[in-house]
């Protein structure tokens, strides 16, 4: 059953990286680097959480602008259809955790993927990945304009969903993305294991 001092989640809100699927900017560093004037160390700095991935991420640059910027850091010779290809093919599926979103859909239960993302990641997922198309909505930073734990991304979510407040629970592998949830009075969970949310979650809804 939930816990007595507050009521079940009306929908389930997920974080995707880390928590629907594992990715490792290290394979595509490896992979584009044979291509470049870089070490794999060195295009993976470009490319894994560096401010040029979060202003794309964010919205301020598109997918080309991008692709330039990483051609001019690194001296990448592939064209951009190859980078696409190579930068995007880091995801594996965590199979407890897209299990339990199936379990929350056959039950009718509202689920939303909330996640700071990009144009080329998503494009793949979508392709790779089924269980992507099957939720309810999808919030995602490069359409918003906005990254978590930016609050008018959150706000978002809440739009989306039409529920505030304890009505969400969300997942989140982040606890700083966590915390600026649980400010606005959603239910959180800090996702470390991926055997334990799924029972956390069951909990939480009272199945």
């Amino acid at each position: 059953m939930p816990p007595d001092s507050q009521a079940a989640p009306k929908a389930v809100v997920f974080d995707l990286g880390k928590v629907l699927l594992e990715f490792d900017f290290g394979i595509a560093a490896r992979t584009l680097a044979t291509s470049s004037d870089v070490t794999a160390v060195e295009f993976q700095r470009a490319i894994d959480q560096s401010p040029l991935l979060h202003a794309y991420e964010s919205g301020r640059i598109g997918s080309r602008r991008f692709y330039e910027e990483i051609v001019g850091k690194t001296g990448y010779r592939g064209n951009e259809g190859d980078f696409r290809k190579s930068f995007a093919d880091i995801f594996a599926e965590i199979a407890p955790m897209v299990a339990l979103h199936g379990d929350l859909r056959a039950r009718g239960i509202p689920a939303c993927i909330f996640s700071n993302t990009n144009e080329i990641a998503v494009g793949h997922i979508r392709e790779r990945f089924p269980f992507f198309k099957d939720f309810d909505a999808h919030v995602l930073s490069y359409e918003v304009g906005a990254m978590k734990p930016d609050p008018a991304i959150y706000a978002a979510v809440e739009g989306v969903t039409g529920r505030r407040g304890n009505e969400l629970l969300f997942i989140d592998d982040r606890s700083e993305n966590v915390a600026a949830a649980g400010m606005r009075g959603w239910q959180t969970i800090h996702h470390v294991d991926h055997v334990m949310t799924p029972g956390e979650v069951r909990r939480r809804l009272g199945l």
